[in-house]
């Protein structure tokens, strides 16, 4: 390329997977993006926390989406003037990379690595995950991703883990943890409690599953003297066989009608509302003994199904409980204090301590010796055989099977083995979260959220209902729960640590790994024993790993051990960015931390994007293999042809995108082909590098000047509210513009080497790669580079407001032209009229003829007609008439579209300056964007429609049928209206 030359291009389609690693390679060699950091240095920061990754294996599509984001909104910010520091992460400990070892070595038990000893396989755990981060960086590096690997922070390093011992210290000093005995989420195959809102993240944690559901008679022994309840049996009903053994009482609600009922020899109380679901057992029409309050039958006595326990303190009796219903089930709820959360609660109040008979792998031990050595789900069909057969335990005291059925249920399953949980009794570690769970919720009104529904929806109404977390895991491979404990309960004691100054004053060693084992090695005598013989020794638990990431806006600067300063001028964070399952994940934990810890919101801005699907529709699946694979799309289409696709779907407005090659082909059919092919054309024709101009008086250079002033505003606007699909829509209409209006109608001028022309596309380039930059960053910087000779479009700034000419009447004309032109291209179409075909006369029918006056030359230019009439009497030519598109517009409208269509049909709709459509009584909200309708409002009735509401009429189409024109919106919006209302009169002469 001589000095005064754009580059020669090779001639065909351009290899974009190619010219991306040479710009990758180029930026490499260059440090371009540590220079971007240092030519910002003392500028106001804007603070991005890049939410750790679990290392447990490579990037999929979910994480590949997540990471254009966190590349698009600090590149714009730079543009924009900010410093903005892009430190990587790792989140390394947890289930998620045990579970990956694991796999790796055959172990199916966590005896199997107790056998190899802990130091072992924390080894191997270590190991993989710096192994995955090595493949990560590649990953992140070909998606033209810039992120700071040098100064990454990992939670297994020393500095990251004694700020989350730190963070643990300071609960357990403000009294916000504490050490509990409680129900909860229970995985048997990993041998460890798991937190409610682990059960929230993703929608497959629930399956479905089938489960015997039995109904069950359980005889009474203590009733009343004068209610004749003695003899009958209760009826309880229950999904959950394998607790059947553990029961210690049954519950009733106060409220609720019963009756006693007799069927056959037998006498059966239940719900009187639940009798007709038991008609088949009982009888259509059973005599009715007796009528009761709930109330009334609190206290009764009752044998129990099985015999493990007829001694035990308070047992078997009725009790009151406010969750009992009669939606389905008996009426009456059956009771095992240590595998259920209400249960416990209830018998607690009584002075009811739970029996558990089942072991940390889900087996019955010896207390239950018929089952004994069973996994619970295997011994549900032995335990009904013995019900049906009153045989074996169930001999004992009777209890009678009135009905064995399939009961088929959404149920939990662990999120990162996939087995079925069950809920357990377990001593855990909790933050006492119902203690400040008001302030969260007010915090989170200090959180701008896109979509912002989902601040009052999905993260409000679970801050609302929140529980004390379960932060205890019974496992190996994490930041150590740093409380140590008295070994002779006669000289309780328990000492908590936050430092490592703080155990080394205690232990006289200063511990180099935090790790078990290392970690529990540090003993010391109990202070509070005179008889010097008991020992301080840390619990096993380690922390759950959500407590290691929510750590993260501290624990990566080694806070509060460095980095005060820093520290406090970055909290909270201005950007976080995850998919929506997140909610009950990372934004949750970090919420709960930041509240819990400095009264403040973690997060000032939080986009919690939707999920990416496979083809079929369905979650990502290695074994289905309904995705396209990542590697080959990146050597196939290129990273920029993936980032547009996702960028510019709705799945950063909160739904779901399925993933498809043809999708990310139109990408590069869309804009990048254009892009290229209108620098290539310049580069082409132009005898020599254009100048920076946009003084030139043709309308055309005008037009796409004005015209890209407005697209630097809109861009602006969209990326301000984070609203990423809004800047790629209008980015794809200039586009549209630039190349299918004003290149394709100046080509004359640029044969010959027209100065204005060259200079204006030039300047057009220059500015729209700049525009672009942040959303296509790989075929920007070799386009600018091209036209500029400069270092790197990502070293420049964001194009200022002034920068280009504003005309808003001209962008409006202009653009009423080019619909104009559309409209009747697609009128020759349809009539298979080619192009080069002269047609006498075009009428257009427009509310302001005098805004097309000065173009009519052009218009017939452009379609080959002889004269072009305009006038405003649209009446006489045609209608108007709208529809509700009601596929579209019920998901957004609910149950408001029926309103919506019954106003259309009525007429009864006020079209709006800003071009919107009210249709019905409702008052809508005002749309915060022009042209995109967040998805963060109630249902509005209101929609965006077409532009101008003009149309243009063609006279002579004979016996010209009614024409449906297309949905009126943009391709981001999803409009909930159409226009197939065309009409137009019979005429001759075309």
């Amino acid at each position: 390329m001589t000095d005064n030359a754009y580059p020669k291009l090779a001639g065909g389609a351009p290899d974009l997977p190619a010219l991306e690693l040479e710009v990758l390679d180029y930026w490499s060699r260059d440090d371009t993006f540590r220079a971007s950091i240092a030519r910002r240095d003392g500028a106001p920061e804007y603070v991005f926390y890049d939410g750790p990754p679990f290392a447990n294996g490579l990037p999929h599509y979910g994480h590949l989406l997540t990471g254009y984001v966190k590349d698009i909104v600090p590149r714009y910010r730079t543009m924009r003037g900010y410093k903005v520091e892009r430190r990587f992460g790792w989140d390394t400990h947890g289930l998620p990379a045990e579970l990956e070892v694991e796999r790796q070595l055959g172990i199916t038990d966590k005896s199997q690595i107790e056998a190899m000893g802990i130091a072992a396989f924390n080894d191997a755990c270590r190991a993989s995950v710096l192994r995955y981060t090595d493949e990560w960086q590649a990953y992140v590096t070909r998606q033209a991703r810039w992120v700071d690997f040098d100064n990454d922070y990992k939670t297994l390093d020393l500095a990251y883990m004694e700020s989350v011992i730190w963070a643990f210290k300071q609960l357990w000093d403000k009294g916000l943890a504490y050490e509990g005995y409680r129900v909860l989420p229970y995985c048997w195959r990993d041998e460890t409690p798991l937190s409610n809102h682990e059960l929230r993240m993703d929608d497959d944690v629930y399956q479905s599953r089938q489960d015997p559901a039995v109904t069950v008679g359980f005889k009474v022994v203590g009733g009343q003297p004068d209610n004749g309840l003695d003899g009958a049996y209760l009826l309880v009903w229950t999904t959950t066989p394998w607790t059947l053994p553990s029961n210690l009482a049954v519950a009733v609600s106060p409220d609720i009608t019963y009756v006693q009922v007799q069927a056959g020899d037998r006498r059966f109380v239940l719900a009187e509302a639940r009798l007709a679901a038991y008609a088949r057992e009982l009888g259509e029409e059973p005599v009715v003994l007796g009528t009761y309050r709930g109330a009334e039958l609190l206290g009764t006595r009752y044998l129990p199904p099985f015999a493990y326990f007829m001694d035990w303190p308070n047992a078997f009796q009725v009790l009151a409980g406010d969750f009992v219903t009669t939606d389905d089930g008996t009426g009456i709820v059956h009771m095992a204090p240590a595998y259920g959360e209400d249960d416990m609660v209830v018998a607690e109040a009584v002075g009811i301590a739970p029996v558990t008979p089942v072991d940390s792998k889900g087996r019955f031990d010896v207390t239950v010796a018929d089952y004994q050595g069973q996994h619970v789900f295997d011994a549900n069909a032995q335990i009904v055989r013995d019900l049906k057969t009153q045989s074996g335990p169930a001999a004992v005291n009777g209890p009678v099977l009135i009905r064995h059925e399939t009961y088929e249920h959404p149920y939990p399953h662990c999120w990162r083995c996939r087995n079925p949980l069950i809920y357990r009794s377990v001593s855990s570690w909790f933050v006492r979260v119902t203690d400040f769970r008001d302030r969260m919720v007010e915090l989170n009104q200090q959180i701008t959220w896109y979509p912002e529904h989902v601040k009052d929806g999905q993260f409000g109404k679970w801050l609302q209902g929140a529980r004390d977390w379960s932060i205890s895991r019974n496992r190996y491979w994490g930041t150590p729960i740093p409380v140590w404990k008295s070994d002779d309960p006669a000289y309780p004691r328990i000492d908590v640590y936050g430092s490592l100054d703080e155990l080394e004053r205690d232990f006289g060693v200063r511990p180099a790994n935090l790790h078990r084992p290392y970690i529990d090695e540090l003993t010391r005598p109990n202070p509070d024993d005179p008889t010097g013989r008991s020992t301080m020794r840390r619990i096993p638990d380690v922390l759950d790993v959500w407590f290691d990431s929510g750590s993260m806006p501290y624990a990566q600067v080694h806070y509060p051990f460095e980095n005060l300063d820093w520290f406090q001028g970055h909290y909270p964070g201005d950007f976080i960015v995850e998919y929506i399952g997140q909610t009950r994940g990372w934004f949750y934990t970090l919420h709960v931390l930041a509240t819990a810890l400095f009264d403040r919101p973690a997060f000032k801005t939080c986009v919690a994007h939707g999920i990416v699907l496979g083809f079929d529709g369905q979650k990502m699946s290695k074994s289905l293999r309904n995705y396209p694979d990542v590697t080959e799309v990146f050597d196939r289409d290129g990273s920029d042809a993936m980032r547009w696709f996702l960028m510019a779907s709705p799945i950063l407005r909160g739904g779901n995108l399925i993933v498809t090659e043809q999708g990310i082909r139109d990408g590069v059919r869309q804009v990048l082909l254009p892009l290229w092919n209108t620098y290539s054309f310049l580069a082409l024709y132009a005898p020599k590098v254009g100048t920076w101009r946009v003084d030139s008086v043709h309308v055309l250079d005008r037009y796409i000047l004005a015209k890209l002033a407005v697209l630097r505003d809109d861009l602006s606007e969209s990326m301000e509210v984070y609203d990423i699909p809004g800047a790629c829509e209008h980015l794809r209409q200039f586009t549209e513009a630039l190349t299918n209006w004003y290149v394709r109608r100046s080509r004359s001028r640029f044969w010959a080497e027209d100065a204005d022309a060259i200079d204006t596309l030039h300047t057009v380039l220059e500015v729209t790669t700049r525009l672009a930059a942040p959303l296509l960053p790989l075929i920007t910087e070799i386009i600018w580079r091209g036209l500029t000779r400069e270092r790197s479009v990502h070293l420049t700034d964001w194009p200022a407001p002034d920068l280009l000419p504003s005309d808003a009447d001209l962008v409006a004309a202009m653009d009423q032209v080019r619909d104009v032109c559309s409209a009747a291209s697609s009128l020759r179409k349809a009539k298979k009229l080619r192009v080069r075909l002269p047609l006498p006369k075009l009428i257009v029918a427009v509310e302001n003829p005098q805004l097309l006056r000065p173009f009519v030359d052009l218009i017939g230019d452009e379609l080959n007609v002889k004269q072009v009439e305009l006038t405003d009497a649209i009446d006489t030519y045609g209608r108007f008439e709208l529809t509700v598109n009601a596929r579209v517009a019920g998901p957004r409208l609910g149950k408001d579209v029926q309103a919506a269509i019954k106003a259309v049909k009525a007429g009864d709709g006020v079209i709006n300056p800003d071009g919107t459509l009210l249709a019905g009584p409702a008052v809508p909200a005002r749309a915060s964007t022009p042209g995109w309708w967040p998805p963060t409002r109630s249902p509005p009735r209101r929609c965006p429609t077409a532009p101008g509401w003009s149309f243009w009429m063609a006279p002579s189409l004979p016996n010209s049928k009614p024409r449906a024109g297309p949905k009126i919106a943009s391709a981001n919006c999803k409009s909930c209206v159409s226009r197939p209302g065309w009409t137009f009169p019979t005429a001759s002469g075309w």
